[in-house]
């Protein structure tokens, strides 16, 4: 193996000790050995290939949305999804049966108005899901709009399975494509795939892209729906300021008597705690934010602080959301 040089070939765009924090959405984080940046599922699945028989350990980086990087140099490689951008309708014509599929074979440029009335939207993973939210909305296609809002592209949002009080979504999905473990091409479809409270249930599988059916509507509704979300979040989340997103799932309604983490969290007095740049949002109670140059390290003691108060107020654990990159190879 040739550790961190220029002798390491790779099948698609490679940035060697490329820094991760400006990658992610709360702006923390060192740089990794290797960020590789596929633009085909087919240049996916060969970096995947390639950084596994070489030897490296392997991270996948979408928007980097609910992610805590740290601040220290990463020996791994990182494939992020960044260039995989097609997003498209499907035919009307197209072949039920090919499923996942079709996004391997249509031209993203398809004549939109053979698919007019078909509700399906063709994403890859590399989608943000603003995105792909807007787009639906654009198309009078219904579903998505409790997910404006939420950062993210839409590989890591099946991962996580993505969402809020107003659905999530795999809520929406028809069927998958992945890379499994082998390096090979897997379909998963949505009536024979269980997923679970912000978990895809993927294991080590790598999204490629997916197919989301969605409700055919009128343009002006669905968009007149998704600004009444929108707003909804804005006036209660920090949305235009550097976060992580929720840094809590919300604990079993019966262990918490149906109150949320947020909720838990701004009763325990974490509103506004601070440690160095990291800030607990005054405007959210789950929310992390960087308020100017926060380390990982006080990312880190932030959400040990908020943790414990909670615990010592309410006897609760929360169980963290954000994912945490430590600066040594994944286990």
């Amino acid at each position: 193996m040739c550790a961190m040089d220029s002798c390491v070939t790779w099948p698609c765009a490679a940035l060697e000790r490329e820094p991760l924090g400006p990658r992610t959405t709360l702006g923390v984080g060192g740089p990794a050995a290797w960020l590789l940046e596929p633009a085909t599922p087919e240049e996916l699945r060969a970096a995947l290939c390639a950084a596994r028989e070489q030897g490296w350990p392997v991270r996948l980086l979408g928007a980097g949305a609910n992610l805590l990087v740290d601040d220290g140099e990463h020996p791994y490689v990182v494939i992020t999804t960044e260039r995989m951008r097609r997003l498209f309708r499907a035919p009307r014509d197209a072949q039920r049966e090919r499923g996942a599929a079709l996004f391997l074979e249509l031209d993203a440029q398809a004549d939109e108005a053979a698919g007019e009335r078909d509700p399906r939207l063709i994403a890859w993973a590399g989608v943000s899901l603003p995105g792909l939210v807007n787009k639906a909305a654009a198309l009078g296609l219904g579903g998505l709009e409790g997910l404006v809002g939420v950062p993210g592209h839409v590989g890591g949002g099946l991962a996580m399975n993505a969402g809020g009080r107003w659905g999530e979504l795999w809520d929406h999905v028809e069927s998958a494509l992945v890379v499994d473990e082998q390096g090979e091409l897997q379909e998963l479809t949505r009536a024979n795939h269980a997923v679970g409270y912000r978990d895809g249930k993927l294991g080590a599988r790598v999204v490629v892209g997916a197919v989301l059916r969605l409700e055919p509507g009128s343009p002006a509704e669905v968009q007149a729906r998704t600004r009444e979300y929108l707003q909804a979040k804005r006036s209660a989340q920090p949305l235009t300021e550097r976060s992580a997103g929720c840094v809590f799932q919300n604990p079993p309604r019966e262990a918490s008597d149906g109150r949320s983490a947020g909720q838990l969290l701004e009763a325990a007095g974490c509103k506004g705690l601070r440690i160095g740049d990291a800030l607990v949002s005054p405007k959210h109670a789950n929310f992390l934010v960087n308020a100017g140059r926060a380390r990982s390290a006080d990312a880190r003691a932030l959400i040990e602080r908020m943790r414990r108060a909670v615990h010592d107020r309410f006897g609760i654990e929360l169980r963290q959301e954000v994912k945490d990159w430590r600066a040594a190879p994944p286990g």
